[in-house]
């Protein structure tokens, strides 16, 4: 190579190498202070947009042909507070809906159970029984609009709900397009909502990707979600080899079943976070889609180019809100969310400045919206496709990326897969660790956070808050009674037995149970409770 100025420069730079301790990621990878052409990987690892294996991008046309989907996370109170926050949101230019679930319906718990007590309707919507599910989604045309729900271990019973509101509306399964998140596996890693033990859960995951291949096309059943593992603390790093190695698993466990991996990789899906460090965040996009695209060609032999796409939502980090100045939140996610947009999402999410506080008011999600309208029709970075493709310093990254995402599948294949390394808790630790030493050094001032840490005076004292009527509780306790109260109780039962009966038969898929339930009315809390009988309940080994 031929010498430049530049060899002499990187040379005296060596010389006072302490410096670098002071330039870090996010999650503590040191950076150089700066990159040249040495740097650049071999030109195919880059590629072209569209084309294997998809460093830059998915599409040959990426926001030339379409911009992102733009959904906001709503949910609260009932089904009928959320249906007029959605139709807000569809007002204002929103292009997707994304439903947030209180945590009794995360959970599993009808909304007059008694751990559901003053949690109805708190953080999310709360849904029963397929009513509910009609109301929540009440005069939107569901064969027109695409629809995200964020629940996990009862998901297959929330779509069942869905599939049969949709039909009575007019609309048959197959029209329906969205994504239900449905990765079990985060939730033993990171967010901690479950209802059965591991196994059994996977196999019921199994259950709703297979009916999904069979009987809706255009449905992803299942968002590989590393966002709720980033907020639980994980490094970007970690972030991305969890949950690359859960999708794979997910793969794994379809193949087993006698799938074939073209009929149902092309539908799933991926939802990352978008933290705060700009170039770590869009390297980690750019080394996931390199490598799902390996991994589903090389090591499952996906034919079908649609199997190698990844394809991921957005959503910026919650945990990088804070309560303090709380109007320093919008430029933060301003940030994040351009980095989810340099860095090839396909649909993005941007959180409300309000939400360290409580759940976000009205005006808080204009602004969250408008500023991805004002990236995306004002900024001009959708003018061309992957704008940062060669650079030094982020083409390092990527590379940089990719190899600790190896590191981390090496150690958990020496476990015996994700599946065993999740038993043991690896995940768990190496989270729990990571999270200890961002808030130690955020502590000890070594990282600055804005308003927390450095540069407090002042503060937005006056920030409107958004409040859940607690008599909406009460509502929604007498709805469901209502609805258990006009229903045929024996044909109830009977679906509730058939429902445990197949359980106990790993040869059934379950979803066809669940749907014929939803149709006639049986509880969220009912159907969890049949699966329990037969499955058990989980408990959690302690981590520290």
């Amino acid at each position: 190579m031929v010498q430049t100025p530049l060899d002499g420069w990187e040379e005296a730079y060596a010389a006072t190498p302490e410096r670098d301790a002071l330039f870090t990621t996010l999650s503590g990878e040191p950076i150089r202070p700066l990159y040249t052409e040495r740097d650049l990987p071999e030109p195919d690892t880059i590629g072209v947009p569209g084309d294997y294996p998809f460093t830059r991008g998915v599409y040959p046309s990426m926001y030339r042909g379409r911009l992102w989907t733009m959904r906001q996370f709503a949910g609260f109170g009932t089904a009928e507070e959320t249906n007029e926050r959605f139709r807000y949101l569809i007002e204002h230019g929103q292009t997707g809906l994304s439903t947030a679930f209180d945590m009794p319906s995360l959970m599993g718990h009808d909304s007059d159970h008694p751990r559901s007590l003053g949690e109805v309707g708190r953080e999310g919507v709360a849904v029963d029984t397929v009513e509910d599910m009609g109301t929540l989604f009440g005069g939107i045309d569901l064969g027109d609009v695409s629809v995200s729900m964020t629940i996990n271990a009862p998901a297959p019973i929330m779509l069942a709900y869905y599939v049969v509101a949709a039909e009575r509306a007019g609309v048959p399964a197959e029209r329906l397009s969205g994504t239900i998140q449905a990765d079990i596996l985060k939730e033993y890693i990171a967010q901690k909502e479950w209802c059965f033990p591991i196994d059994p859960a996977m196999r019921f995951l199994g259950d709703m990707i297979e009916w999904c291949t069979t009987h809706m096309p255009r449905w992803h059943p299942v968002s590989i979600s590393g966002y709720h593992i980033r907020e639980a603390g994980a490094t970007a790093a970690q972030e991305l080899a969890f949950t690359l190695k859960d999708g794979l698993t997910y793969v794994e466990q379809a193949v087993g079943r006698g799938m074939d991996v073209d009929d149902f990789a092309p539908r799933l899906s991926f939802f990352f976070n978008a933290q705060i460090d700009f170039f770590e965040e869009i390297a980690k996009y750019r080394a996931a889609r390199r490598i799902w695209a390996r991994e589903l060609r090389e090591t499952f032999g996906a034919c079908n180019p649609r199997s190698w796409l990844m394809r991921f939502h957005t959503q910026t980090a919650g945990v990088s809100l804070t309560a303090q100045q709380p109007l320093n939140n919008i430029v933060r996610t301003a940030i994040e969310a351009l980095a989810g947009v340099l860095g090839g999402t396909q649909s993005l999410h941007t959180n409300s400045y309000d939400e360290a506080l409580a759940l976000p008011t009205e005006d808080a999600v204009r602004i969250a919206l408008r500023t991805q309208q004002i990236i995306a029709h004002e900024t001009g970075v959708a003018n061309t496709i992957d704008p940062l493709g060669g650079s030094y310093f982020v083409e390092a990254l990527t590379d940089r990326m990719e190899e600790q995402a190896y590191d981390y599948f090496r150690k958990i294949d020496e476990l015996g897969g994700m599946v065993a390394a999740v038993k043991e808790s690896y995940p768990q630790r190496e989270i729990a660790d990571a999270a200890f030493e961002l808030q130690a050094e955020i502590d000890a001032g070594r990282r600055i956070v804005v308003g927390v840490n450095r540069f407090t005076e002042g503060d937005d004292a006056d920030t409107p808050i958004l409040r859940v009527d607690p008599a909406l509780e009460r509502k929604q306790i007498d709805r469901v009674q209502g609805v258990r109260a006009r229903r045929d109780a024996a044909a109830v039962e009977t679906a509730l037995r058939e429902l445990r009966e197949s359980a106990a038969r790993p040869d059934r898929n379950l979803m066809p149970y669940l749907v014929d339930a939803a149709r006639l009315h049986c509880t969220e809390g009912e159907l969890v409770g049949a699966l329990q009988e037969v499955w058990g309940a989980y408990t959690e080994t302690p981590v520290y």
